[in-house]
C-alpha cells in the first residue's frame, strides 16, 4: 500500500498532485504545509496551483551524513541531486527536491510542476513525498 509521507501535504487530482497549504483566517498569510493540531483552527486549507516557477536552487554534490539522510545509496553510488524553492505566484514559496537528470539544465524562473517520488523508509512500507520537476 502506498502512503503519503504525511497526511494532508498533497492531494492527487486527475491532472497530477497538488500541494495543500493553509491561509490564515485573520490576515490571509499562506503557510506550507497546512498547520496541524490546535493551530489548524486558525487556517483554511488551500490547494496550491499545480505549477509554479523555480525561485532558487542548489545542488547537493556529496552524500549527506547519516542520520538524518536515509537514502539507499552509499558514498560510491551517491548521485548529486537538486533541491530548491518553487514560487506559486500569489500563494507561497515551497522548498523541495527537484527531479532532473542534469541539474545544469535548471534556470531561475523555469516553470515547475508538483511530482511525487518514493521516500525510503523501513518502517512504513511504500511511502511517497512531493517533489518538483520541470513543467
Amino acid at each position: 500500500m502506498v502512503v503519503a509521507v504525511a497526511d494532508g501535504v498533497f492531494v492527487e487530482k486527475a491532472g497530477g498532485p497538488v500541494l495543500v497549504a493553509g491561509r490564515r483566517k485573520t490576515d490571509g498569510e499562506m503557510r506550507f504545509p497546512m498547520p496541524r493540531g490546535a493551530d489548524a483552527a486558525f487556517y483554511d486549507a488551500v490547494e496550491l496551483a499545480p505549477e509554479g516557477k523555480l525561485w532558487s536552487y542548489t545542488v547537493q554534490r556529496f552524500r549527506p551524513k547519516t542520520p538524518p539522510y536515509i537514502g539507499d545509496d552509499d558514498d560510491k553510488s551517491f548521485k548529486p541531486f537538486a533541491v530548491g524553492y518553487v514560487e506559486f505566484a500569489g500563494q507561497v514559496i515551497v522548498e523541495g527536491r527537484i527531479l532532473v537528470d542534469d541539474p545544469s539544465t535548471l534556470k531561475i524562473g523555469l516553470p515547475m510542476k508538483v511530482a511525487l517520488e518514493a521516500f525510503p523508509t523501513s518502517t512504513r512500507g511504500e511511502v511517497v513525498t512531493y517533489a518538483f520537476r520541470p513543467a
